[in-house]
Parts: C-alpha cells; sequence; structure tokens
C-alpha cells in the first residue's frame, strides 16, 4: 500500500510539474506575443501622432467637400477637422472619387482614413473596418419626375418591378452596383448596368438635363441634389435602412477607437448633428452650387483667376499660391481697407503702393500687377540670403509681404544664433518670428528691428500654405 501510494505521489508530481512547465511556457509565450500584438495594432495612431497630421481621403461634391468664395466647406471636410483637433493633429485632404482605389490605398497606407458616404456592407467589412455610424440612409432610384418633357421621357417608374429589362447609370465601384445585381436576379429579363467613372452628382445632373434615364445614390444625398435639379424623382426605394461609416485599416484598432470615442462625444454635444443640418438639411445649399463662387459648378477659385494666373507668371509661382494669398490679405475685395492704412485686393501700404505707381483708384489688374511684383522684389531678396529651396523661400517671402523683410532677417540671425536653420522656415526660422514678441528675443542685440507680432505673421504663412492645398486639390479637378 506504501509503495503504491508512493507511486500515485510521484506521478501526481509530474503531472503538476508539468502543467506548470506548460503553463510558464505558454505565459511566455503571451508576452512576448502581446507587446508584438500591441504595437501593431496602435501602429497607426503612433505613427499619426508622430507626424503630426492625418491623412484623410474623401471625393469632391456639394455634401463631402468643396470650395466656396475661397474657402474649402463640405460635411466630411468639417467633421474631419474636428478629429484632428481632438487627435491634435493637422488635417491633409486628398481627393479620389474611385472607390476602389481609396480602399487599396488605404490598406496600403497611403490614406488613414477614408470619409465617404460608405455604406457598411459585408463583402467591404472583409476588406476595412468600419467606424461607428455617421448615420443611417436607404438608396433611392433617381430619374425625372413624370411631368418632365424631356426628350427621353415616357420612361416613368412606379414601381421596382417595372426596372426589369433598364439600363441604369452608377459611378463606379460603388454599393449600388451589389444592389442592382441582387435586383436584376429576380427579373427574366436582367438590368444592364452601366459603371461610369464620373462623380455621383455628375450623374444625377445628366439625368436633369435628360441624357440619361436612372441612376442610383444614398436618399439623404439624393435629397441634397432634389434641391438644386428640381425635376429629379427620388422616391423609390431599391434597399432598407443602412448605416453609413468611415473606414480604417483592419490594423488600425487604436485609431479606430479614438475615431469613435471622439465621435460618441460629439454626439452628446450635438457638434456632429449641426454639421449634418447644415449639409443635408438647408435650403439655402441651392444658392451656394449656383453661385459662380463655387468651384466644382464654376470652376474659379475667384472672379479674377484669369488675371492672377496671368500676372503670376512674373512671379513664377503657381497662382493658387497667389491666391491664397490674395484670399489671406482682402478676401478677394478690391474695396478692402485695414485700421493700419493697407488698401485693395493686395492691401499695399501707401509707401509700398507708391514704389509701383498705384493708388486706392487704381484697378483691380494693377493692384494685383503691383502685388506681385511686390512679391516678386522681394523673393530676390530672400534668394540672394541661400534660400534656394523653392517651398521654403515661399515661405520666408510671404511672411516678409506680411511683417515686412527686416523684422524676417531678425528670426533668421536668432535662428543662427540659438543653432537652428536660418534658410528652413519651418521649426526653425519660424520659432523666432512666433516668439518675437517676447523680450528675451526682440531685446536680443543682434536683433535690428525690435518688437513683431510674430504670432500674426506665424499664422499668416501657415494658412496660406493650408489653404493652398486645398485650392491645388479642387482647381485640378475642373
Amino acid at each position: 500500500m506504501s509503495k503504491y501510494l508512493y507511486f500515485l505521489s510521484r506521478i501526481i508530481s509530474l503531472l503538476v510539474l508539468v502543467v506548470i512547465i506548460f503553463s510558464c511556457q505558454k505565459n511566455d509565450l503571451n508576452k512576448s506575443e502581446l507587446p508584438q500584438n500591441e504595437e501593431l495594432s496602435n501602429l497607426d495612431l503612433i505613427q499619426i501622432k508622430e507626424r503630426g497630421k492625418i491623412v484623410a481621403v474623401t471625393s469632391y461634391n456639394s455634401v463631402n467637400y468643396f470650395m466656396y468664395k475661397g474657402l474649402p466647406m463640405g460635411y466630411q471636410f468639417e467633421m474631419l477637422k474636428l478629429l484632428a483637433e481632438d487627435l491634435h493633429v493637422s488635417l491633409e485632404i486628398v481627393v479620389n472619387n474611385d472607390n476602389e482605389d481609396t480602399f487599396a490605398k488605404l490598406n496600403s497606407g497611403e490614406y488613414d482614413i477614408i470619409a465617404n458616404n460608405l455604406t457598411i456592407t459585408p463583402s467591404r467589412l472583409k476588406q476595412i473596418s468600419f467606424t461607428s455610424p455617421l448615420t443611417n440612409t436607404k438608396q433611392v432610384l433617381i430619374q425625372r419626375t413624370q411631368d418632365d418633357k424631356s426628350a427621353l421621357q415616357n420612361h416613368f417608374i412606379k414601381e421596382i418591378n417595372e426596372l426589369e429589362g433598364k439600363t441604369i447609370y452608377v459611378q463606379q465601384g460603388t454599393v449600388f452596383v451589389e444592389t442592382l445585381q441582387e435586383l436584376s436576379t429576380t427579373f427574366k429579363t436582367p438590368i444592364t448596368i452601366i459603371e461610369l467613372p464620373e462623380e455621383q452628382e455628375d450623374i444625377i445632373k445628366l439625368i436633369s438635363k435628360g441624357e440619361i434615364n436612372y441612376t442610383v445614390c444614398d436618399e439623404n444625398v439624393a435629397q441634397v441634389n432634389q434641391t438644386y435639379y428640381s425635376n429629379i424623382d427620388i422616391n423609390i426605394s431599391l434597399s432598407n435602412d443602412q448605416q453609413i461609416a468611415w473606414g480604417v485599416r483592419k490594423t488600425s484598432s487604436h485609431l479606430l477607437n479614438a475615431i469613435n470615442n471622439w465621435l460618441y462625444e460629439s454626439k452628446k454635444t450635438g457638434q456632429t448633428r449641426i454639421l449634418y443640418t447644415k449639409y443635408f438639411n438647408n435650403k439655402r445649399s441651392k444658392n451656394i452650387i449656383n453661385s459662380e463662387y463655387y468651384t466644382l459648378s464654376s470652376g474659379k477659385i475667384s472672379v479674377f483667376d484669369e488675371i492672377i494666373k496671368q500676372k503670376s507668371q512674373l512671379l513664377n509661382w503657381d497662382w493658387r499660391m497667389v491666391s491664397s494669398m490674395i484670399y489671406q490679405e482682402s478676401r478677394f475685395n478690391p474695396d478692402a481697407e485695414s485700421w493700419v492704412g493697407a488698401y485693395g485686393i493686395m492691401q499695399l501700404m501707401p509707401n509700398t503702393a507708391i514704389l509701383y505707381g498705384v493708388d486706392k483708384e487704381s484697378s483691380t489688374d494693377e493692384q494685383i500687377t503691383a502685388g506681385i511684383k511686390h512679391l516678386r522684389y522681394l523673393d530676390k531678396k530672400i534668394t540672394k540670403l541661400g534660400i534656394t529651396d523653392q517651398d521654403q523661400r515661399i515661405k520666408f517671402v510671404l511672411a516678409s509681404y506680411n511683417v515686412g523683410l527686416g523684422h524676417i532677417l531678425d528670426a533668421r540671425r536668432l535662428a543662427e544664433k540659438y543653432g537652428k536653420d536660418p534658410n528652413v522656415w519651418d521649426n526653425n526660422v519660424d520659432f523666432f518670428i512666433l516668439n518675437k514678441s517676447k523680450p528675451q528675443y526682440y531685446k536680443d542685440p543682434i536683433v535690428r528691428y525690435g518688437y513683431a507680432r510674430g504670432s500674426e505673421t506665424y499664422n499668416y504663412v501657415k494658412e496660406i500654405n493650408d489653404r493652398y492645398e486645398h485650392y491645388k486639390n479642387l482647381a485640378d479637378l475642373n
């Protein structure tokens, strides 16, 4: 009996030892894996924080992102701005209307987030992760109204089954294709589905003009477009309510959580509801789309585009950069006058304007010419300092136009004294112009021009360059 108990105790001890060893190995394995998995899942948010910006892709239309009176606007744009502020990073907007391409570039790391009217579907869930829903909507058929007299009328649809054998045009790569394919299988004569590369709103415009008969669109976007085109009908639903959200990479779990937390708090405060109402339930939007200041329809940043394009050749700058600067100076108002005496569309001071032969009575054309000549003068001065990189040089020129060349030369001297690069604006000279209102810097013996309200100049350069990126996005597409 004692031998039996002895061997039994030995067997139990060995089993316990095996369990302990296995447990330790498992724990060691988990310890080695967890940091790696944690790092992978947190990779995108860390990178976004480190580089200081989030890259978002959206499409250009009268809802998501557009330019009006020289300013970027749009539901997705304003939502993204609020998100970027919450993450304490800047926002870079990329325009891409090709849904398949946006998914590919999101997953390759070129974009961080897709901000469109994306319907959550099983097929898409295999490719990306979706945020909490921004809203719910359904898909509707768009056709001309029954009383429309267009040449291709007499095809008005009253019931879904009347779509049998019809031809429907939709934006390529959208969820509408799947919806129509599923519907088509129920008919003896299938629906002919033609995918177009055009943006959805351009296809709706073709419906209104009578060039095609049918398309499909999300109801919330269709309702906005109905305010532009009174002859379109959007009353036939092709789906139940579907959730609309943003998309991120499947590996971006921490970014996803950050976005969802922000959405939750924003919904509580009503921020998101206010923006949704502004763009989806605003009857005044018709006035915007019909305005000559609406870039998507007019192709213009301002009414002075042609003059600015022509005169910018004197400076050899992108005319859109000059446009952004003019917006900053006067909001494209030729009659603008500041409290310090600067006047006109270029806000030249009287003592500067006289050097170029202009005054308050000069034409807008003459004032733009004078302002660009002054920019060219400053550009030559900055070039002689050895600042050869064009992007950096433009920032020095803009800063000089705003606050005067002397203060910029002071900031360069301070940069050199404190071990920064005097030929680089970003994170070098800009720091010293920003802080030139502090005695520590403007009372320094190497400073010749004294105090400057440098924060104004710092923001001036930043805002012009930020707006220029928007102008490039939208003006290139017209």
